[in-house]
């Protein structure tokens, strides 16, 4: 048995009522402490407003859902402009490597987005 387990803490008989960083002697001044103010409880939403009015789900804003083709059309340009400039980068198209594929491959990519940008 060690010595430190024989010895029983001793409460602090008085705390420390300084604030952190006070040096010993400076006074502490007491402040009232403000009153509670009640709050009176009333109407948050303006009244004639109704709580169950049916909500619009729709993603599109009012705007008929797209044709299935547009879709395809999406994935095909941005797929046709992808397969384009990785074939003319890997020399598979006819003629070799040449600027106009590439921006063929561009242009096609870039109707793509601007399909995505019109797709509801």
């Amino acid at each position: 048995m060690s010595s430190s387990e024989n010895v029983k803490p001793t409460p602090d008989p008085t705390p420390d009522p300084s604030p952190v960083g006070a040096v010993e002697g400076d006074a502490v001044p007491s402040r009232p402490r403000p009153t509670k103010r009640r709050v009176q409880g009333g109407r948050v939403t303006p009244k004639g407003t109704r709580s169950g009015a049916p909500v619009d789900h729709s993603m599109s804003a009012g705007h008929a859902p797209s044709s299935t083709w547009m879709t395809a059309l999406l994935f095909g340009l941005l797929g046709l402009g992808i397969g384009i400039i990785f074939f003319n980068y890997v020399g598979w198209m006819p003629g070799g490597t040449s600027n106009g594929f590439l921006l063929l491959g561009l242009g096609s990519i870039l109707g793509g987005i601007i399909t995505a940008t019109q797709y509801h």
